[in-house]
């Protein structure tokens, strides 16, 4: 596709979607566009957002007509990038700058190969230091007043949105180049566009600058695949977040965690399942819509989810889900402490610290660290199991009963180990295990499929599309791509009106915000 032909046709799109979006957004008005343009706490800009659609619109006709401008055009993208941060996070879009202007000249420093490991350590220790002060001095400083008695009262830290993975993509950026992996860029805007390129920005996948740095000044392309691709994704990411995850956690799950004594055993059961779901609908729905919108830019970034509940052990699980984040911590934290080259004990105490670290990444609560030990312990007992005991090959997967078994154990697993995920205490644990091994009461669980009937049928869809061959997905692609723009612009419009028959109020933010 003629990239001028393009330029005419996202007009259309435009005109279309403005006829509908009015209602989405909530009754935009002029008289309050400051509230839109400002940084508002309460707001955020979500890609779900009516809001965000709006100024996303807008954004594409700048950034078209400077398509043949490529500094012109990185840099747009770039300052858009950073209002977007600070939509999210205020004036600490400062400390993207701070992390980017540093890694930048202290990656051509590493490059030059003169004290190459002090100024990697360097780049660590800011880079690190950012991330562990605002993200976990309260939590150690709690345990450290735990120990000795002391009465620890938390500071009031402000935890940036996105900071775990702007930090952890600068971080595999500084590393590959020590360990001569990479190229340092040569332009300091190439390496801020890299950086704050906003589809990933908040919440990923994480790229990296080997598969993202050749694409940032080839000329823009966008075919009539990516465009349907890109439209594809952007409308099933939305109705992953938009319409399964907020209504499935709005009207059941977040009421079984608030007081999960009103209900029975079965109920929270039912509960665990649908917070498997929600958050899984939640984050691959951000990561789908990134994609979606990397793609209408003309940039291609990596599956970050591929059916992860269709995984048949908890190795396969990591393989499955949020890939991005799970190959950064085998590649640099894993393989970094040896991986499997320095015998089989050794192999799995790299993986418990691997996967602890993936725990207390994910947030500064002792929660997490069990769940981060609690996945890693599952991860060895796997190994151990099949390469050991059965000698299969470490890619092995069963067929048959074999797999449906394993399927059906994995997922049953993995429900619980989300229950240190979502509780805020382990009381609260305790509480939701005790009312599922002692109240069950199956007697009640017909009407409550029937009370909540949309609910499970929502859940019993995003079960199902799990299994979907990727030959119908490619279909649906084909369909859009040749019914072009018109097409593209309904099926939008459609998602649209359905998320504004389920939505509530309130905006629900992505749950990997918090991360």
């Amino acid at each position: 596709m003629e990239t001028s032909i393009f330029l005419n046709q996202l007009m259309v799109i435009i005109n279309n979607l403005l006829q509908n979006i009015e209602t989405y957004i909530g009754g935009l008005e002029f008289s309050k566009l400051s509230d839109i343009l400002l940084y508002n706490p309460k707001e955020p800009l979500l890609f779900s957002s009516g809001a965000f659609l709006f100024i996303f619109l807008v954004f594409m006709i700048g950034y078209y007509c400077l398509r043949k401008k490529v500094d012109g055009r990185l840099l747009f993208v770039t300052l858009f990038s950073y209002y977007f941060f600070y939509k999210s996070s205020g004036f600490y879009f400062l400390l993207l700058l701070i992390v980017t202007v540093s890694d930048f000249y202290i990656a051509r420093r590493v490059a030059k190969g003169k004290y190459p490991r002090l100024w990697l350590c360097l780049s660590l220790l800011i880079d690190l230091g950012l991330l562990a002060y605002f993200k976990y001095t309260n939590f150690f400083a709690g345990m450290v007043a735990q120990m000795i008695g002391g009465n620890f009262q938390p500071w009031d830290i402000f935890l940036p949105v996105g900071i775990s993975f702007y930090t952890f993509k600068t971080i595999s950026y500084v590393v590959d180049i020590y360990r001569k992996k990479a190229e340092p860029m040569e332009s300091l805007l190439d390496y801020a566009f890299f950086v704050s390129f906003f589809p990933t920005l908040l919440a990923g996948p994480i790229t990296r600058a080997t598969d993202f740095g050749p694409q940032i000044r080839k000329p823009l392309h966008i075919s009539r695949e990516m465009f349907a691709q890109g439209v594809f994704f952007i409308i099933i990411g939305l109705f992953k977040k938009a319409v399964i995850s907020d209504y499935i956690s709005q009207n059941f799950v977040d009421r079984i965690f608030d007081n999960p004594t009103l209900f029975s055993g079965g109920e929270v059961l039912l509960g665990l399942y649908g917070y498997c779901i929600q958050i899984y609908c939640d984050f691959s729905g951000y990561s789908d819509m990134a994609i979606g919108i990397a793609l209408l830019l003309g940039f291609k970034i990596p599956m970050n989810f591929n059916a992860p509940l269709t995984a048949d052990s908890m190795t396969d699980f990591w393989r499955r889900w949020h890939i991005s984040l799970s190959t950064w911590i085998r590649d640099y934290v894993y393989i970094s402490l040896g991986g499997n080259k320095k015998g089989t004990l050794r192999m799995y105490f790299n993986q418990m610290v691997a996967m602890t670290a993936c725990g207390l990444w994910h947030g500064a609560s002792l929660n997490f660290v069990v769940w981060g030990v609690l996945h890693g312990a599952l991860v060895c007992v796997h190994k151990f199991w099949s390469q050991t005991v059965l000698k299969h090959d470490r890619r092995y997967h069963p067929s048959g009963i074999r797999r449906f078994l394993s399927v059906f154990i994995t997922f049953h697993v993995l429900c619980f180990t989300w229950l240190f995920f979502r509780c805020k205490d382990f009381d609260s644990v305790w509480i939701m295990v005790k009312q599922l091994f002692t109240k069950f009461n199956p007697s009640v669980l017909p009407d409550v499929f029937m009370g909540y009937k949309y609910v499970f049928m929502l859940m019993i869809f995003a079960l199902l599309t799990h299994w979907i061959p990727d030959s119908w997905q490619n279909r649906c692609v084909r369909v859009l791509e040749k019914g072009g723009v018109v097409l593209s612009a309904i099926v939008i419009t459609i998602v649209i009106f359905i998320i504004m028959q389920v939505k509530s109020s309130e905006i629900q933010p992505f749950i990997y915000f918090q991360f």
